[in-house]
C-alpha cells in the first residue's frame, strides 16, 4: 500500500497503517471508545479525516484492527512448555494489557472479523492445552473459565474507585463514615484489619484466584 503524503504549509507528514493504529491506541487509552472517531484521531495525527480513510475504511475495521493490536500484545503460551506455567503467565499478560487498556475489555470478545493475531493467539492457547492432553471438553472448559476470570477481574479493577494502593485510604474514609452506626461490624472489621493496612493492593488477588483456577484444573486434568 503506497502512502500517502499529508502537505500542510512546509510540513509533509507520512503515514502508515501502524502509526494510524498507535495513535487511535493513544486516543482510546486517553478518553476511552467513545472518544475515538476518525476525526479525533485524524486531529491525533495532525491530519484530514479523508488520510485516515485511506488506511480504515470505517470505525468498525479501525476496532476490529485495534483489538487485533491489543491480542498481539498479550504473551502467547508455548505450547510445549508446563501447561499451567503457560497458562498463568499469558493471563497474567492479558491483565496487565487490559489494565493498560480498560476500554478493550468489554472489546475482546465482540468483535466478528478476527485478524490474524487474534486467530493466532485463540489457536496456540488451545493448541497449549491440547498438547498437555487436555480432552476437547476440558479445554473448552479451561479457556472459558480463565478468560472469564481475567475479563473480570480487569473489569472490577478499572471500576475502582482509587487508584493503586496510596489512593484507597482517601476513597475508604467518607465510607468508614457511613458504617460508623455499628450496623456493618463485619465490613469494619475487614477494613480496618484488612483492606486498609499498609501495603494492601487490591491487585494481588489476582493471582491468588488464577491459581485456585489453576489448582482446580489441574486436579481435573489428572
Amino acid at each position: 500500500m503506497t502512502e500517502p503524503a499529508i502537505t500542510g504549509g512546509s510540513i509533509r507528514l507520512r503515514l502508515s497503517k501502524e502509526r494510524v493504529l498507535s495513535a487511535a491506541m493513544a486516543v482510546a487509552d486517553r478518553g476511552g471508545l467513545p472518544g475515538l472517531t476518525i476525526r479525533s484521531l485524524a486531529k491525533e495525527l495532525g491530519a484530514k479525516p479523508m488520510s485516515v480513510y485511506y488506511y480504515v475504511a470505517s470505525k468498525d475495521e479501525l476496532l476490529d484492527s485495534l483489538v487485533d493490536v491489543v491480542f498481539e500484545e498479550i504473551e502467547l503460551p508455548n505450547p510445549k512448555g508446563k501447561w499451567r506455567e503457560e497458562m498463568r503467565r499469558r493471563a497474567i499478560s492479558a491483565r496487565a494489557r487490559l489494565k493498560q487498556h480498560p476500554w478493550a475489555i468489554g472489546l475482546l470478545e465482540s468483535r466478528t472479523s478476527p485478524g490474524p493475531a487474534t486467530l493466532r493467539h485463540h489457536d496456540v492457547v488451545l493448541d497449549c492445552l491440547r498438547h498437555a492432553n487436555f480432552s476437547l471438553e476440558l479445554t473448552a472448559h479451561a479457556y472459558a473459565l480463565i478468560d472469564s476470570y481475567v475479563y473480570g477481574f480487569a473489569l472490577q479493577e478499572a471500576s475502582l474507585p482509587f487508584e493503586g494502593p496510596d489512593t484507597v485510604g482517601e476513597v475508604a474514609e467518607p465510607i468508614m463514615a457511613l458504617m460508623a452506626t455499628g450496623e456493618y461490624p463485619t465490613m469494619v472489621e475487614m477494613a480496618t484489619t484488612y483492606y486498609l493496612r499498609p501495603g494492601y493492593d487490591f491487585a494481588d488477588e489476582f493471582e491468588f484466584g488464577l491459581d485456585l483456577i489453576l489448582d482446580g484444573l489441574e486436579r481435573r486434568h489428572h
